[in-house]
């Protein structure tokens, strides 16, 4: 069985386990500072992250409307903590702590998707 491999523009590519959240991935793997700053609840955009090749056709009910309610229609952008990787993607690194000046990344993040997902289309 192959892990879905994570290309991180700029950064490298990285071999993760099957169904871990982007936002983790993106942290615990990739090394990088890509903000989460509530928790990975779907509270907020700051996990928010640009699909380059290999966006999910799923999408949870929770992002669904976080991204309506912010107002973020940008083709390919998606919260990376409500996306599991379980396939091959390139994303590019869009909110990160650096230049944030925010005190840090945010809150721990649970393993898994939170809130409960509801699965529908994008």
């Amino acid at each position: 069985y192959q892990m879905p491999k994570l290309t991180v523009q700029g950064v490298g590519e990285f071999e993760v386990p099957a169904g871990k959240r982007l936002v983790q991935a993106l942290a615990d793997d990739a090394g990088t500072d890509q903000l989460h700053a509530c928790g990975g609840h779907s509270k907020c955009t700051t996990c928010r992250v640009k699909f380059v090749e290999g966006e999910p056709d799923k999408m949870t009910e929770a992002e669904k409307e976080t991204l309506r309610v912010r107002e973020v229609t940008d083709p390919g952008v998606r919260l990376s903590c409500q996306i599991a990787c379980e396939s091959d993607m390139t994303v590019e690194l869009i909110s990160r702590l650096e230049g944030s000046g925010r005190a840090d990344a945010g809150s721990p993040v649970a393993d898994s998707i939170e809130p409960e997902p509801v699965w529908t289309t994008k």
